[in-house]
């Protein structure tokens, strides 16, 4: 029998309260609970581990950067060995002729079990040219690896989108994995590069419950990618408001306001990075003072300039996110104005009333 996640982890060093530490902590990422975290436990200890086929194409390794830069010991140190255990020609020991033979012995030995994780994209143009790892092109590597796993993850905007390789105007025609691979189940896991612990906790999901995690329209996981950045943004009570920075390094940008005016994406893009955060939950670019640029949004590279506003978001009722601010900081002001003057009415006649019950005393004295 093969060996166990649990069991590599002991063989590693790590504790048995760690491991349970690890469980919980992915449990409650993926929203999960107490019973999710037992559920992980038992899945851990009792199956063999997932062969997972790595490949890379068209990108600049940020994915893979951001993953084995995990502050979490157990991300870094165990589940990358996992990922990295039958191929990766970008982090194995092996290379040559020897990583390509570890390569077609995975897809033999594991047919049909294994799966496919993909950083970037092929390149179609001129038969796949711009893209040659081992003397083939990519898209061979891809279509070959593809036809007998269990499914496809695509790991970063580039293999989920296209990104930056398929901006306009495409010369090499990059293009996304789903638009060349179409019978097989593919999760994508946008971003550049995506969270960390968004990439491990959907490979645990998958290993503790041998599916893929529920999918929004697009693809995507729903426990990681339901929410806009602007949902959970620290700064969202400013943009209620009506408190925006104008320029960088103005009042407001010292002030902590909301950064929309300045080309925030956070409104229309979906990801964790509020929630979740970066370097375990340290910080995320709002927070460094530099707006959302919606790195996980499909054509992000051909929506406008980063620093532009979002004029073409339709909010029912209020015309686009443009007025959307506009209007939230007129209606503050309105509404600060119309309390003030009903203040001032109440009080007045509060005090016209106070005035003539004081003179209907007067009167009795008299």
């Amino acid at each position: 029998m093969s060996e166990t996640y649990y069991e590599l982890m002991r063989r590693q060093g790590i504790s048995r309260r760690s491991f349970v530490k690890f469980c919980s902590l992915t449990a409650a990422s993926l929203g999960l609970g107490e019973a999710g975290a037992q559920q992980i436990q038992q899945a851990m200890q009792t199956k063999p581990r997932t062969p997972v086929v790595w490949l890379h194409g068209l990108e600049c390794t940020c994915c893979s950067e951001s993953f084995i830069r995990s502050s979490h010991p157990l991300a870094k140190d165990v589940l990358l060995s996992m990922l990295s255990l039958d191929y990766s020609d970008t982090l194995m020991a092996a290379a040559g002729h020897q990583a390509e033979a570890a390569l077609e012995e995975t897809i033999k030995k594991y047919k049909g079990n294994y799966i496919l994780a993909v950083e970037g994209n092929p390149p179609l143009a001129d038969d796949g040219i711009y893209c040659i790892p081992g003397g083939k092109p990519f898209v061979e590597k891809l279509r070959h690896a593809a036809k007998d796993c269990k499914a496809i993850v695509s790991w970063g905007s580039c293999a989920s989108w296209g990104c930056v390789q398929a901006a306009k105007p495409n010369p090499t025609r990059a293009t996304p994995v789903h638009k060349v691979i179409t019978d097989k189940p593919i999760i994508k896991v946008p971003g550049c590069p995506p969270i960390a612990e968004v990439m491990t906790g959907v490979v645990t999901y998958i290993l503790t419950f041998d599916r893929l995690p529920d999918l929004d329209a697009q693809g995507r996981p729903k426990m990681f990618y339901s929410q806009r950045v602007h949902d959970k943004c620290y700064r969202r009570p400013h943009f209620d408001a009506g408190q925006f920075v104008e320029h960088f390094d103005d009042a407001g940008a010292r002030m902590g306001y909301c950064l929309y005016k300045v080309g925030c994406k956070g409104p229309t893009t979906y990801n964790a990075c509020s929630a979740t955060r970066w370097n375990e939950g340290l910080s995320f670019p709002i927070q460094s003072g530099h707006g959302c640029i919606g790195c996980s949004e499909d054509d992000f590279w051909d929506k406008g300039g980063f620093y532009n506003h979002l004029t073409s978001i339709q909010v029912p009722g209020l015309g686009g996110a443009e007025g959307t601010a506009d209007k939230i900081g007129l209606t503050a002001i309105a509404a600060a104005g119309a309390g003030i003057a009903a203040h001032a009415v109440l009080t007045a006649l509060k005090h016209k009333g106070s005035k003539t019950a004081n003179d209907k005393v007067s009167k009795v004295e008299k």
